[in-house]
């Protein structure tokens, strides 16, 4: 493949809360779920994207988060899948969808988030990640990424082939996809059966009319346990049946479809193949147990009280006690505000061990830079894995609030991952600050700081600002335990 594998659309955060039920509830006459576990996962474009991603390629996810929990939630989960998330901006709510299951079994599906909220602009990166991919996927969930003008431009303009998901609350496909891929109902809604057809009838029907309204080279119905019905140039469709007929949870059957059919094109397969192989792959992921097993190791179970992914120690507005500037809420309000005032959102990170004063000068030179200032802060595992059994020195709640108390610091994030890169993709500062001397030289420091590539793909810069000589974390340590064996 020439580039990366683009993932286009709508991204949901879906949870499955499992539970036993074993009485009725005294004023109601239903059943009352017993949570035992919980576990989230991206849903929409993100679950289509970490199929393609579970599956070796490289892939770029191009979605709107919102400035809200659910939002770090979905960034720290698609990077931790080993997605690289280009982020448009979202107003409005990250939206979730939450499916209560008893014995495997869906009870209750709890949908909250509300009307779809409108995406931002796409920076020039994205743009230019559109015109380099193998292969575009348009995963659509009726949402608003798929109706945003520059990307319609960007993917009509794109020579890459094009596989379509389309939504029936979503815009018509841009003229020219190579692969449309609506299932039975969808087509239904789009195309009005004739009364008396039969199921393939209408089917063929409806894919035909979709193939000519939306110019596309060809459109496959997805008919379920029964395969897939494939219309292309001519007037004889081709219906690829499942190899197998399985039971199960068929929560993501579609994308897992879709995201086949578009690695398959990536490697040059013609339609019909990768048609096949997409119905293959689909039907052995339904067998397989579904999204629940599908999800690759490093995929999010988080069990009742787990805080993995950005912490929230303590959540309040802006401007008020020390510990309500940490956490995910503290950051998403002053987000907020700072946005809506058109101003600067400036970020930077580090572990910060042990405050001194080459920190404060850096964060007091970063907090000039514009209207607010976020500290994204490694948590206790983090800087383990980074510097060793030995660190940190301070816990992170101790670290988080000595930084929140500082007068440059306007909110602090805590992030368990080893890089900043889910936090960053969140947050979408306009300027990310690092201290230190990184451009010796005469060097670009966006050629060497590994977080200056992500910062690019929603359009922000990249800055240094100098270390104050002779202060390290690392010195302190060494010479406080010199002191004390003397």
């Amino acid at each position: 493949m020439r580039g990366p594998v683009v993932v286009l659309g709508d991204t949901l955060l879906d949870r499955d809360v499992e539970g036993v039920v074993n009485r009725l509830c005294p004023d109601s006459p239903v059943p009352v779920l017993d949570e035992t576990a919980a576990t989230d996962r991206p849903g929409g474009a993100g679950l289509a994207a970490v199929f393609a991603a579970a599956q070796g390629a490289e892939v770029v996810l191009v979605t709107a988060l919102a400035d809200d929990a659910g939002g770090a939630r979905l960034s720290a989960l698609l990077t931790a899948a080993g997605v690289q998330v280009y982020p448009l901006a979202l107003s409005g709510a990250t939206p979730e969808k939450i499916r209560l299951r008893a014995r495997g079994r869906v009870l209750l599906r709890h949908d909250r988030g509300g009307t779809s909220g409108e995406p931002g602009q796409p920076s020039d990166e994205v743009l230019r990640v559109i015109a380099s991919a193998s292969a575009v996927l348009v995963s659509d969930y009726g949402r608003g990424v798929a109706r945003q003008l520059a990307l319609r431009d960007a993917l009509a303009a794109t020579r890459a082939p094009v596989v379509w998901d389309p939504h029936p609350r979503g815009p018509a496909a841009v003229p020219g996809v190579h692969l449309a891929t609506p299932n039975e109902s969808e087509v239904r809604e789009l195309v009005p059966a004739l009364p008396g057809a039969s199921r393939l009838a209408t089917a063929s029907r409806g894919a035909q009319g979709l193939r000519r309204r939306w110019r596309a080279g060809a459109v496959a119905v997805t008919l379920g346990g029964d395969g897939a019905l494939l219309c292309h140039a001519g007037s004889t469709p081709l219906v690829v049946p499942t190899p197998g007929s399985a039971e199960g949870d068929t929560c993501g059957a579609g994308d897992r479809f879709a995201a086949a059919a578009s690695l398959a094109l990536a490697q040059g397969a013609l339609v019909s193949e990768a048609v096949q192989v997409a119905v293959a792959e689909a039907s052995a992921y339904v067998a397989g147990g579904g999204v629940a097993a599908a999800l690759p190791p490093s995929g999010p179970e988080v069990r009742a009280g787990s805080t993995s992914g950005p912490r929230v120690l303590q959540s309040g507005p802006r401007g008020g006690a020390v510990a309500d500037r940490v956490g995910v809420a503290a950051v998403a309000t002053l987000l907020n505000e700072v946005r809506a005032a058109g101003g600067t959102v400036v970020a930077t990170g580090g572990c910060f061990d042990l405050l001194h004063a080459g920190h404060v000068a850096t964060l007091e030179a970063a907090r000039q830079l514009g209207d607010c200032l976020i500290v994204c802060l490694n948590s206790d595992a983090s800087v383990t894995g980074l510097k060793g059994p030995d660190r940190p020195v301070q816990s992170e709640g101790d670290r988080g609030r000595l930084l929140a108390a500082l007068s440059c610091v306007d909110a602090v994030l805590i992030f368990d991952e080893p890089t900043p890169d889910a936090a960053l993709s969140w947050i979408r500062p306009d300027v990310w600050v690092k201290g230190g001397d990184y451009a010796t030289g005469g060097g670009d420091a966006s050629a060497v700081l590994p977080e200056a590539q992500v910062v690019r793909r929603w359009g922000g810069n990249t800055v240094v600002v100098p270390y104050l000589d002779g202060r390290s974390t690392t010195d302190l340590i060494v010479r406080t335990l010199a002191e004390r064996t003397r």
